[in-house]
């Protein structure tokens, strides 16, 4: 009788799991349209001066102007489609370069893995956004050497990953048959290593996402992202410190949309490491 209704819980949680990846799923995807078509939706020009300075929100300019005399919609809209697809690309740029480094630290083993996990040491020593600033200081700044700022110090964590997938992987049967089949090392790594280690790895990302945007954002804002005329929302948050308590409408609207992107990205992290977890599929 208990086993019957632990059973019926699980399955009631799985489903309600999957609804709610389902509807972050959506908006994720609905996000993503509006960060892909954002030049041809914004009502105007992002970069065009044609508009009285500071002008409140309207039905026209529906987030305001700026002090240039320009559109905020259609700034924030573009400025989503430059933070989020910057973001995107530094996730993967570390989620791959973690993850092979670790899975090769894992697998090789000896000289190969102790130097590396010393330099990730090194890496996670520091404060990761103090870290990032000083490398970005670094390079003069700029969106492209923040994403390298970042991803000097953001990829040791999905290396730890993935050498702690890989290494409790190691030791079981089917990687001992397959050697024993006559495997090479990098047909074991693609054929069991790599795709038995890619949820925990997935997760991660995802839920980084979030975060990796707020940094980028932090180093726009104090200069060291994106450059003016730039459309980034933290580039354009920064210009508008200033104004926040005479024209709140200049630096609010960058920060909604950072905050929406950061929820639903979260959101759906937190979803999909829910629906991988074993517990959740455990006597289904």
């Amino acid at each position: 009788m208990t086993a019957s209704i632990t059973v019926r819980r699980q399955k009631i949680r799985k489903n309600h799991t999957k609804k709610r990846l389902f509807f972050f799923m959506i908006l994720a995807a609905l996000l993503m349209l509006v960060v892909v078509f954002a030049e041809q939706i914004c009502p105007y020009d992002p970069n065009a001066q044609i508009f009285s300075v500071l002008e409140p929100p309207s039905a026209a300019h529906p987030a305001g102007t700026d002090r240039f005399g320009r559109d905020m919609l259609s700034r924030i809209l573009v400025g989503l489609q430059t933070s989020v697809l910057s973001t995107l690309i530094l996730v993967v740029i570390i989620t791959v370069a973690g993850t092979v480094i670790g899975v090769l630290c894992g697998h090789l083993g000896g000289i190969v893995d102790s130097f590396m996990m010393r330099v990730s040491d090194v890496c996670l020593a520091f404060p990761g956004l103090v870290f990032a600033l000083a490398i970005a200081a670094l390079l003069n700044g700029g969106l492209q050497n923040a994403i390298i700022a970042l991803a000097v110090i953001s990829w040791p964590k999905y290396a730890r990953i993935a050498r702690s997938q890989t290494l409790a992987l190691e030791s079981t049967d089917y990687i001992a048959a397959a050697r024993l089949a006559g495997d090479t090392s990098a047909q074991i790594i693609l054929r069991h290593i790599l795709p038995n280690s890619a949820g925990p790895v997935l997760v991660t990302a995802i839920l980084d996402i979030g975060t990796m945007m707020m940094e980028l954002a932090g180093l726009s804002f104090l200069g060291l992202g994106a450059m003016p005329p730039t459309a980034e929302l933290g580039n354009m948050m920064s210009g508008g410190r200033s104004m926040l308590q005479t024209y709140p409408w200049v630096i609010i609207g960058p920060g909604i949309a950072i905050f929406i992107a950061v929820v639903i990205f979260n959101l759906l992290g937190d979803t999909v490491r829910d629906y991988l977890d074993p517990r959740n599929s455990r006597r289904q």
